[in-house]
């Protein structure tokens, strides 16, 4: 009786305890951090005015822990042209590392009608964004969010729900025939890493929070 009472009474602590919200980023530093190898970053990535900055030549940005189900949110800022994103899942796909992508992009300069398959807040090369997505521009701060529960992925993009597809599904099937990723069936489904990508230009990160689900 006694056990069953403490297994009761510690159960929904270990509940609590999963559902927590982590800080990727203590706003001072690139702890948690590595590069492709696990390896300290490259000194292009800095820790700038609270942010995670895209300084210079840098490399891809990497979690050192991996996640499968989660809701991470961020905040992001891109100088006028820039090219960026975030991966997650990231891992070895048939001797690739790769993982679904929420695009992070200048559209206006780089002529990208919202709903473009390579538009921001788009599930990279798959399924495009909300034609109606209120966009910040770039200089300005946007609030992103992505929610990955099984074989189910959301982006959102400042408060709204823009994209989300079910892997597996029949739109799936169509949308990944048609993609770079149409060779790996099982694109999109491991647990891996989370990745900042380096993509040339000036970008910025902050707030970076996950809950696992």
């Amino acid at each position: 009786m006694r056990f069953a009472l403490l297994i009761s009474i510690i159960h929904p602590l270990f509940t609590l305890a999963e559902l927590k919200e982590i800080n990727l980023f203590d706003g001072n530093s690139l702890k948690g951090w590595t590069d492709l190898s696990g390896a300290s970053p490259a000194k292009g990535w800095v820790v700038e005015d609270g942010c995670i900055f895209r300084k210079n030549k840098a490399g891809d940005l990497y979690t050192k822990e991996s996640f499968k189900d989660f809701d991470f949110s961020f905040e992001w800022k891109i100088a006028v042209g820039c090219n960026s994103g975030v991966k997650y899942r990231v891992t070895d796909y048939s001797g690739a590392t790769l993982g679904p992508e929420y695009q992070i992009i200048d559209d206006a300069k780089l002529k990208y009608a919202p709903g473009h398959l390579g538009a921001t807040a788009s599930i990279y090369a798959i399924k495009g964004a909300s034609a109606q997505k209120k966009l910040k521009p770039p200089g300005a701060f946007n609030v992103s969010r992505i929610v990955a529960k099984g074989r189910k992925l959301e982006h959102w993009l400042n408060g709204e729900k823009v994209a989300e597809i079910e892997i597996g599904s029949e739109d799936w099937k169509k949308r990944h025939a048609k993609s770079k990723f149409k060779s790996r069936p099982d694109f999109g489904t491991k647990s891996g890493r989370i990745m900042l990508q380096e993509h040339g230009g000036k970008v910025r990160f902050r707030n970076l929070k996950i809950r696992k689900l």
